[in-house]
């Protein structure tokens, strides 16, 4: 009974992780669309070899895994809204944990390149 209780409860949980850390597809398969305002900052959780292949225009590059977004969230405005993506959505969902932990509350993990390109309707450039 109680490894039944254990495997369901560990089932919900990877269940709930990993729709953290996806983006929210329309009926048509796409990312939602997103209004991208002046005050939006886009941040590109990638690497630099994976920003520089293209990236949206306007992005702001933080690497989460070489730990430039860590570095950088005590500089960043916690009131401001970000617009998070990376290759697949995981860096991003990562991303976004960091920082829901630092006290940040305007976050939106646009998923992968192409998924963020086509909810906010910016150009990838190289």
């Amino acid at each position: 009974m109680l490894r039944s209780i254990t495997i369901s409860l560990s089932a919900v949980a990877l269940l709930l992780g990993l729709a953290a850390c996806s983006s929210a597809p329309n009926s048509a398969g796409g990312a939602n669309p997103v209004e991208v305002g002046d005050a939006t900052i886009l941040l590109d959780v990638r690497t630099a070899a994976e920003h520089s292949a293209g990236h949206l225009d306007g992005a702001k590059l933080l690497d989460f895994n070489g730990g430039d977004l860590a570095a950088a969230i005590p500089s960043l405005d916690p009131d401001a809204e970000y617009l998070v993506y990376c290759r697949s959505g995981n860096r991003s969902g990562q991303a976004i944990a960091l920082m829901e932990q630092a006290g940040f509350t305007n976050l939106t993990n646009l998923g992968s390149l192409e998924q963020a390109a086509q909810a906010t309707g910016l150009p990838i450039v190289n």
